[in-house]
């Protein structure tokens, strides 16, 4: 497996488990990348871009609820064309990014198995 499909399997797998997911804010909003828009698994991964990232110098990170993103979120991003960028990472802020419907359907599933594993 490559870094970004482990990054990005991670980024389901942990959003599913712990109900949260990160993006970056600054005083203009919240950035995309031409019609990407990148979330990160968890508050210490956002942090690592930001600080090693130039394009990322200057923003803060933004915690999102999974409910709200799964309601709110991903409609707009599919009404907009835009991609969602998981877990990017390295000195690039690199990796996979997948349709809304995408994100939508994979942690459902990630969902899934969690409830499957506690039954």
């Amino acid at each position: 497996m490559t870094q970004a499909a482990s990054q990005a399997a991670a980024f389901f797998r942990d959003v599913a488990r712990t109900g949260h997911l990160w993006t970056v804010t600054d005083a203009r909003g919240m950035p995309t990348s031409k019609d990407v828009m990148p979330f990160w698994s968890s508050q210490s991964r956002v942090k690592r871009i930001i600080a090693r990232v130039p394009a990322y110098a200057g923003f803060e990170p933004c915690e999102l609820m999974l409910a709200d993103f799964l309601e709110q979120w991903l409609p707009d991003l599919e009404r907009d064309s835009i991609r969602v960028g998981a877990n990017w990472s390295g000195t690039r802020a690199v990796g996979y990014d997948y349709l809304p419907h995408e994100v939508r359907q994979r942690l459902e599933w990630e969902l899934q198995q969690l409830q499957s594993a506690r039954i």
